[in-house]
């Protein structure tokens, strides 16, 4: 673990002090923390993008949250108590995407140990009877959904197929949407109010958000998350809420810092990034027309 991250620095030895300087009588924030598998393996990508947690450091994280006087709550239960502005507690709410079964074995004792809740957003079309493994993960099986269910684990919705949506027909994304949710409230016999969007969000394309916003409504989800970066407030939009990744990279002092909204500079480089990505693909295609009108 000994990768530098230039965001860990920033956040840590700039925009984490200046935030609480500056932004300490701005609206309420909640939190939203994003975690995905919980094993001792790390993948080989840069820390920014790793995607596991080894079990004694979420276990070290959980135990920070609870120390500091942080209230775990599911995402829906975590908005209630933003919405209506309660200031009472710390509240964080704890979000797994994916559905891995590492979740049941490694998360899930932890959570109960504190008396914490967590939304679980779940890949329907890996999610069966029996654990279903694939690229060398296993996924929950719904009777181990159902157990955590009655200890207060809330599931959400993360597709069907875990696609790029952004790159679908229209058809097929309202196909993952929809599909998705009635599985889940077919087998679990409760209603699926949260989605999760699978990869990066594309937050600059205005079209694609409204149209898939449209979607969400109409087939009765209330809010949703996305890998926008923040924290979330009453401004943001609750189908697309920003939330803070957590990997094994992230040290107490990196959490900390997180969780009292230092990280929450880099949305904007991560827009900014997003949008020349897009300039850039819109002069691509150009050029190719161009170049083939040449032939």
């Amino acid at each position: 673990m000994s990768k530098i991250r230039f965001d860990r620095a920033a956040t840590i030895g700039l925009f984490h002090p200046a935030s609480n300087l500056f932004l300490r009588h701005r609206q309420a924030r909640v939190p939203i923390l994003m975690y995905h598998g919980i094993r001792p393996e790390l993948g080989g990508m840069h820390p920014y993008f790793e995607t596991n947690t080894t079990p004694e450091l979420f276990a070290q994280h959980m135990q920070f949250l609870r120390e500091n006087g942080y209230v775990a709550l599911d995402l829906c239960k975590a908005l209630e108590a933003l919405m209506v502005g309660r200031h009472d507690h710390r509240y964080v709410a704890i979000t797994f995407d994916d559905g891995y079964r590492d979740f049941y074995t490694h998360a899930f004792p932890v959570l109960a140990e504190h008396g914490f809740q967590a939304t679980v957003f779940i890949v329907t079309g890996l999610t069966g009877e029996e654990p279903i493994r694939q690229h060398g993960r296993e996924y929950l099986t719904w009777g181990e959904i159902r157990e955590m269910q009655s200890c207060g684990i809330r599931i959400g919705s993360h597709t069907v197929s875990h696609p790029e949506l952004y790159r679908l027909s229209p058809s097929e994304v309202e196909y993952e949407i929809r599909q998705s949710k009635e599985t889940i409230e077919d087998k679990l016999g409760e209603s699926v109010r949260s989605f999760s969007y699978p990869y990066a969000f594309p937050e600059h394309d205005g079209v694609f958000v409204k149209s898939l916003k449209d979607l969400l409504q109409t087939h009765g989800y209330e809010n949703g998350v996305s890998t926008i970066l923040g924290t979330a407030g009453p401004d943001h939009d609750w189908f697309f809420l920003p939330r803070l990744p957590v990997n094994s990279y992230d040290d107490l002092h990196f959490l900390a810092a997180k969780l009292e909204g230092g990280y929450d500079w880099l949305h904007v480089a991560q827009k900014f990034y997003k949008k020349t990505m897009k300039r850039f693909a819109a002069s691509s295609a150009r050029s190719q027309i161009a170049r083939n009108m040449e032939r």
